[in-house]
């Protein structure tokens, strides 16, 4: 269509554009079927028989957080100390 044409149907909404992306995927050098996973753990058993030599480990993650404490609670002298000190502090 020519631009003029174009531009007169998209201004009366009888035209609307669309863009196609496609992509092409092949299999790399190391496709395979099978999931590997890596170990986790270096075992006693692994370092008699030398077998860590060929097994893939997983990298350490040192920017980890963690998981946070499940509970905690206060002792119980400490409670009695800060009570104790709040009192103190609103007496002057």
């Amino acid at each position: 269509l020519p631009e003029r044409d174009r531009t007169e149907l998209k201004r009366r909404k009888l035209l609307v554009e669309v863009t196609l992306k496609s992509y092409w995927i092949r299999k790399g050098s190391a496709f395979s079927t099978a999931v590997a996973r890596p170990e986790t753990e270096l075992t006693p058993e692994m370092i008699a028989t030398g077998s860590w030599r060929q097994l893939p480990f997983k990298p350490y993650n040192f920017s980890s957080l963690g998981l946070p404490p499940a509970c905690g609670h206060l002792h119980p002298l400490l409670k009695v100390r800060s009570e104790l000190r709040q009192i103190f502090l609103e007496m002057g």
